[in-house]
């Protein structure tokens, strides 16, 4: 990759910084995409020796690009998105990774690939931290900033994803007392 090749993706990339989320941080600013994918990259990162037997800088890989479509669709929220929002953010992805190399772009594509059949354990993982990230955000927004439907999305949702791992499970689990801990306190 040249130099200028280098900048004018990472100027592309830039609009994850820009495009905001759904969800909005304890300090009352809606989170933007680059931040939710940042944590989840920090929450593999972090769970190396929990999954020794994954190879978790793919999983760190995956966790970074997974929302890179959003620079150019922004975010839609997983209960509003539609199969056409899905094709274009497919789309999307496809016209920001035909920018780069040919090297860099096939193992973008493979890895996009990769995480959209969720068959490997990189891919399965990076699905489940990605559902825990948005959960665990929502957990620390003020729960006036919640739609009705939220309560039951909060208690329902990453249970499939992350039924395949004791510590997953575990980890939804803890997420889910946080949940009701807040619905409790009304805050």
């Amino acid at each position: 990759m040249n130099p200028r090749e280098f900048l004018e993706f990472l100027h592309m990339a830039e609009q994850l910084k820009c495009r905001k989320r759904h969800c909005v941080n304890p300090d009352g600013e809606t989170e933007s995409v680059a931040e939710h994918c940042w944590r989840t990259a920090l929450m593999a990162d972090l769970l190396r020796e929990e999954f020794p037997e994954v190879d978790m800088d793919r999983v760190i890989s995956m966790c970074l690009h997974h929302d890179m479509g959003e620079a150019v669709t922004g975010d839609i929220p997983v209960f509003q998105k539609t199969k056409g929002d899905e094709n274009r953010e497919e789309d999307a992805i496809s016209e920001l990774l035909s920018a780069l190399p040919q090297r860099q772009k096939e193992r973008l594509e493979a890895l996009f690939a990769e995480m959209s059949a969720r068959q490997t354990p990189e891919a399965r993982l990076y699905k489940a931290l990605d559902q825990l990230e948005a959960l665990i955000s929502h957990n620390e927004s003020a729960l006036d900033t919640w739609l009705p439907l939220e309560y039951d999305l909060q208690r329902t949702y990453a249970l499939e994803e992350t039924a395949f791992h004791p510590f997953l499970r575990a980890l939804r689990q803890a997420v889910l007392r946080d949940t009701e801990d807040k619905i409790a306190s009304g805050l």
